[in-house]
C-alpha cells in the first residue's frame, strides 16, 4: 500500500474505532435474529404475501425460502430512472430461478437536480437524501427478506439508499443502476450554446435545442457529474456487479447484468456460504477506496458531503482532512466533461472502471483486501461483463487506455495529484473540484462582491456591473439557511467572464453542481453566513485571496476588525414550494464537513 493510504486508512479506522464498534455489534445482533418472516406471526406473514401470485405463495410459505426486497427511486421525470419502470419485473424472474422470490418493498422520492437548478424545488434537494434514506429504511422495516436489491442512479438517491441500507447493514444488499444515455451533443458544444445564451447572443428556441440534443434519451447525463461519480462509487466500494455502471439501458448486456444482480442478492443472504452482510461491505478500507476513486477520475464535490454522511452510516468517520491528504498523492487519471471533452460513454469505452481499478490497485493506492458484493478483493473490479451468446461472463479488462485524451495510467496521469482540494483560512475551510480548473486560474487574490442571493449576482451580469477582476461572495446559502442548493446557474455567466480575460471566482457557503467547471469556487464554506461564519462579515470591495495549491482561503481584513463589523443577516424565504415541510430540516442539519446531514 502507499504509505499515505495506509496511514489515513490507520487514523480513519482509530478515529471511528467507538463508533464503528458499537454498529457492528447492532448489526451482528439483527443478524443472529434470523430472516424476519420467520420471526412474525400466520397474520403478519399471510399480510406480507396475500397479493403474490400463486407460485411465489408457495415458495414464501417456507419459511428458509429466499425473499429479496426491491426498493427503487423509478420515476419518468428523471431519464436516468426511467429505465427502472421494469427492472422489478426482471428482478422477480431471476429471484425464482433461483428459487427465491422478490417484492416490491418499497419507492423513495427522486427529484432532478437538472430540472430544479435555479428553481425553488433546489433548496429541497440536498435533504432529499435524508428523506430517501428514511423511505429505505421504511421499506426495509417490514422486517421480511433476506437482502434488498436497489435501484436508483442520481444525484442525493444513491447516498441515501446507501445510508438507509446501512441501518439493515445485516442483510446483504446489490445496488443495480440504468447506465448513461448513448452519446448526442457534445458537451463543449452544449456549454458553449450555454454561454452564448448567457451573453444574449442566442435565443431561447436556440438553447433548448440544444439541451434537447444533448439530454435526449433514457438513462443517465452523459457527464461526470454526481450521477456518474455515484456509479463509480458503487463499484470502487463493491456494491454494483463489476463492470455494472457505465452500460446503456435497453441493451441485453444492462438486461442480464440486472437479473444478475438479483440472482447474486439470493446467492449472497443469510445461512448461504456466501453470506454477505452491507455492514461487512462498506468498511473503513472501502471508504477510502470510494474517496481515491473520487479523486483519480475528478468526480463530484458533492461526495465530500456524501461520503462522509455514508461512513457515518457504517460507523466511519471521515473528514475533509482526509480527502486533502489522499488527494495529494492521487494522480488523475481520467477527463470526463466538464473535466474534458469526452462523456462517461468514451469513458468506459477507453478501459473504463476496470481500468481505473487496475491502475489504482498497481500503485497501492486502493486496497485489494476488501469484501465485495461479488466476492472477495476488488481485483473482481479489473473484470467487465460482456456476453457469450446468451450467457453474461466476465472477462479481464483493459490493461492500456484506448483513448488517452480521456483516461491514461498511474506513469503518465493527468495530474500528479486529485480533482478535490480544501482550502482554510480566515473565511473558514471550504473545497474547490480543481480537475477543470486551469492552473493560471487556481490562485487569485481580488475584491469581493457580495451577494445574498445567487439572483442578484445574475442581475448584476445583465447590467454590466460584473466588471474587473472580483470574487463573488454568494452567502446564506448552506444547509441552514436554505438547504444549501447548488449554485450551477452560475456557472456560464462566471464562465464567460473569465473567457473575457477577467479574474473571476465564487466563494460560497453553498454547492455547485457535480459539473462544477472552469471558474475556480471555494465551496461549502464552513461555518456558513447564517451561523454567524466569517462570510456574515465581508463587504464589498474586501481583498480576499483563494489559492487551490497552497489551500488558501484568506480575507485581507484582521479577524478582530472583521469581527467588529455588524453581521449581515438574511430571512430565507420558509415557504413555498414545499419549503414549510422541512423547517425541522433546516434546524436540525449539521455542518457541511460532517455530512450536512440530519441522521448523524
Amino acid at each position: 500500500m502507499h504509505e499515505v493510504v495506509a496511514e489515513v486508512t490507520a487514523r480513519i479506522t482509530a478515529r471511528s474505532r467507538d463508533r464503528r464498534a458499537d454498529y457492528l455489534a447492532r448489526m451482528e445482533a439483527a443478524g443472529h435474529e434470523g430472516p424476519g418472516r420467520a420471526k412474525l406471526s400466520c397474520a403478519n406473514w399471510a399480510h406480507a404475501f396475500a397479493a403474490q401470485p400463486a407460485g411465489d405463495k408457495l415458495k414464501m410459505m417456507d419459511p428458509g425460502a429466499p425473499n429479496i426486497a426491491i426498493v427503487s427511486a423509478y420515476n419518468d421525470m428523471l431519464s436516468a430512472h426511467q429505465p427502472l419502470e421494469h427492472y422489478p419485473d426482471l428482478i422477480r424472474r431471476a429471484a425464482r430461478e433461483a428459487g427465491a422470490t422478490a417484492q416490491f418493498a418499497g419507492g423513495v422520492p427522486a427529484m432532478c437536480d437538472g430540472v430544479t437548478q435555479g428553481r425553488p424545488g433546489m433548496e429541497l434537494s440536498l435533504f432529499s437524501r435524508d428523506v430517501i434514506a428514511m423511505a429505505t429504511a421504511i421499506a426495509l422495516t417490514h422486517d421480511a427478506f433476506d437482502g434488498a436489491i436497489l435501484l436508483g442512479v442520481c444525484d442525493k438517491i444513491v447516498p441515501g439508499l446507501v445510508i438507509g441500507a446501512l441501518a439493515f447493514g445485516h442483510l446483504p444488499s446489490v445496488f443495480a443502476p440504468a447506465g448513461p444515455m448513448t452519446s448526442g451533443l457534445s458537451n463543449p458544444e452544449k456549454a458553449a450554446v450555454r454561454a452564448r445564451y448567457a451573453q444574449g447572443q442566442a435565443t431561447r428556441e436556440e438553447l433548448l435545442a440544444s439541451e434537447m440534443a444533448a439530454y435526449h434519451g433514457p438513462g443517465t447525463c452523459t457527464f461526470y457529474g454526481t450521477a456518474n461519480s455515484n456509479q463509480m462509487l458503487m463499484e470502487m466500494m463493491g456494491l454494483h456487479l463489476p463492470g455494472a455502471a457505465f452500460v446503456n439501458p435497453g441493451t441485453a448486456l444492462r438486461e442480464a447484468l440486472t437479473m444478475a444482480a438479483a440472482r447474486r442478492t439470493v446467492e449472497i443472504g443469510p445461512r448461504r456460504q456466501a453470506y454477505t452482510p452491507m455492514a461487512r461491505v462498506i468498511d473503513e478500507k472501502a471508504v477510502v477506496n470510494g474517496v481515491v476513486g473520487l479523486l483519480a477520475t475528478g468526480g463530484s464535490t458533492n461526495h465530500t458531503l456524501h461520503l462522509v454522511a455514508m461512513a457515518r452510516a457504517a460507523g466511519i468517520e471521515i473528514d475533509w482532512h482526509d480527502f486533502a491528504d489522499l488527494s495529494a498523492v492521487t494522480p488523475m487519471l481520467a477527463r470526463v466533461y466538464p473535466n474534458g471533452n469526452g462523456d462517461v460513454n468514451h469513458f468506459h469505452a477507453a478501459g473504463g472502471m476496470a481500468f481505473v481499478v487496475r491502475e489504482l490497485l498497481a500503485a497501492g493506492l486502493a486496497h485489494e483486501a476488501v469484501t465485495t458484493v461479488a466476492g472477495p478483493g476488488l481485483s473482481l473490479y479489473r473484470q467487465e461483463p460482456f456476453l457469450d451468446g446468451e450467457t453474461l461472463v466476465w472477462r479481464e479488462g483493459r490493461s492500456t487506455s484506448l483513448d488517452a485524451s480521456i483516461l491514461r495510467p498511474v506513469s503518465d496521469p493527468f495530474d500528479h495529484h486529485g480533482g478535490i482540494c480544501v482550502l482554510s483560512g480566515g473565511l473558514g475551510r471550504a473545497v474547490m473540484k480543481t480537475s477543470a480548473v486551469k492552473l493560471e486560474h487556481r490562485a487569485i487574490e481580488a475584491p469581493a462582491l457580495v451577494f445574498d442571493d445567487q439572483d442578484d449576482l445574475l442581475g448584476a451580469f445583465e447590467a454590466g456591473r460584473l466588471t474587473g477582476d472580483f470574487i463573488a461572495v454568494v452567502r446564506f446559502q448552506g444547509p441552514t439557511a436554505n438547504g444549501m442548493p447548488e449554485l450551477h446557474n452560475l456557472s456560464p455567466t462566471l464562465g464567460v467572464l473569465l473567457d473575457r480575460g477577467q479574474k473571476v471566482a465564487l466563494v460560497t457557503d453553498g454547492r455547485m453542481s457535480g459539473a462544477s467547471g472552469k471558474v475556480p469556487a471555494a465551496i461549502h464554506v464552513t461555518p456558513e453566513a447564517i451561523e454567524d461564519g466569517p462570510l456574515a462579515y465581508v463587504r464589498d470591495g474586501d481583498i480576499i485571496r483563494i489559492d487551490a495549491e497552497a489551500g488558501v482561503l484568506e480575507i485581507k481584513v484582521d479577524a478582530a476588525a472583521l469581527r467588529r463589523r455588524a453581521p449581515a443577516t438574511c430571512r430565507p424565504r420558509q415557504h413555498g414550494f414545499g419549503r414549510e415541510l422541512f423547517g425541522h430540516m433546516r434546524r436540525a442539519v449539521g455542518p457541511a464537513e460532517a455530512g450536512a446531514s440530519v441522521l448523524f
